[in-house]
């Protein structure tokens, strides 16, 4: 059904589409402005407008058009990934209108190298070593400065590109916590695991998460920990993740991500509270006293196009299904197809049920292309 209801906010990110359905769950009406205007979005947002794009990146030009739309006027911007590289243009956006989020600055710090690496060496907490200069031996990782879903991500060879930089190569598991902020406290959300999607030059590309966790006991509390002091020392607001590797040997904070991210799918649902709701409240310094605990596992896995695939007009998507293209559409061979999200009352029950989804798409898919 498309929303008819005059707008509160406009939510702009690489993909709205999760943002929107919270919003749209608590009983807030949005607009919604991102790279793919999926149909799934624009029946939750009014207006969902589709941003031209260079590498899966938001470009100030076409955003500000897209913001000067007669209906966005004035909206407050509620904001997902996509700014982490470009705080002046938060900034920017936040002298012409309420922007809903981490301060420019609070972005900055945490999304720069060796800012953080800094920081994170004054807290006394563990991460991996950076450098801005490529370092000899092959224990090194190359990733671009402010970007997100891990395909920027590359094994260090003979050359640091512009805007790139190293982090030493870490063993571990990926875990992710997502929390509230209120710029001096934090609440945990609550951890999940992520694994990989590997493409042929793309070995770090996301796949997918699976949570909640269980409690992670001493180590969980001190990742918690190492959120909470973060976010004092920076003054993080509302939903934010802090990503880690778990091994044998301990853990080390990878990384910041100050908004929003990837792992919203998993834990709104009922009976947790919106959790757009929640960062409404939490970037105006209000965090609720305690969160329910959720009922049983969510997997969220994403579908790459392994070779083109023509959509066809009325194409009718499985229930298991979110980010659906508008169509008819080609997706390109590596471009993703869609988002499958997958409930059990097993954690790796969900994991393999997600798998099992996205395997029937991709036999679905073959059909439609052969078509």
């Amino acid at each position: 059904m498309t929303p008819t209801a005059v707008p509160e906010f406009v939510v702009v990110a690489l993909s709205a589409r999760a943002l929107a359905a919270s919003a749209c769950r608590g009983g807030r009406s949005v607009a919604a402005i991102d790279l793919f205007a999926d149909a799934d979005t624009a029946a939750m947002a009014d207006p969902c407008v589709n941003l031209p794009s260079r590498r899966l990146r938001i470009s100030a030009g076409p955003l500000r058009r897209a913001l000067a739309l007669p209906d966005l006027r004035g909206l407050p911007l509620v904001y997902g990934a996509g700014f982490e590289e470009q705080p002046d243009l938060l900034a920017a956006l936040a002298r012409v209108r309420p922007v809903i989020g981490n301060r420019a600055e609070a972005v900055a710090q945490v999304k720069d190298p060796l800012a953080f690496a800094a920081l994170l060496a004054r807290l006394g907490i563990p991460h991996p070593g950076v450098s801005l200069s490529l370092p000899n031996g092959d224990g090194w990782l190359v990733k671009r400065a402010g970007a997100s879903g891990g395909g920027h991500i590359r094994r260090a060879s003979t050359r640091l590109p512009a805007g790139h930089y190293a982090q030493r190569r870490m063993d571990g598991r990926p875990v992710s916590l997502l929390f509230l902020a209120d710029g001096r406290r934090i609440l945990p959300v609550g951890f999940s695991r992520q694994w990989v999607a590997p493409a042929p030059r793309q070995p770090y590309r996301y796949g997918g998460a699976v949570g909640p966790l269980p409690a992670c006991g001493r180590m969980g509390a001190a990742m918690i920990d190492a959120a909470a002091t973060i976010t004092e020392a920076v003054g993080l607001v509302g939903l934010n993740s802090a990503d880690f590797l778990v091994g044998s040997a301990g853990w080390c904070l990878l990384e910041i991500n100050p908004r929003p991210g990837a792992t919203l799918d998993l834990f709104d649902r009922p009976p947790m509270p919106s959790l757009f709701g929640l960062h409404l409240a939490a970037c105006a310094g209000q965090l609720p006293a305690a969160l329910p605990p959720l009922t049983g596992y969510r997997a969220a896995m994403v579908v790459y196009a392994s070779a083109p695939v023509h959509l066809p007009e009325g194409l009718r998507w499985p229930g298991w299904t979110a980010d659906r293209p508008q169509t008819p559409a080609l997706v390109p061979t590596g471009a993703p197809l869609c988002t499958v999200l997958a409930d059990a009352d097993d954690l790796l029950e969900a994991r393999r049920l997600a798998g099992r989804y996205a395997r029937t798409l991709c036999r679905l898919s073959t059909m439609v292309e052969a078509a």
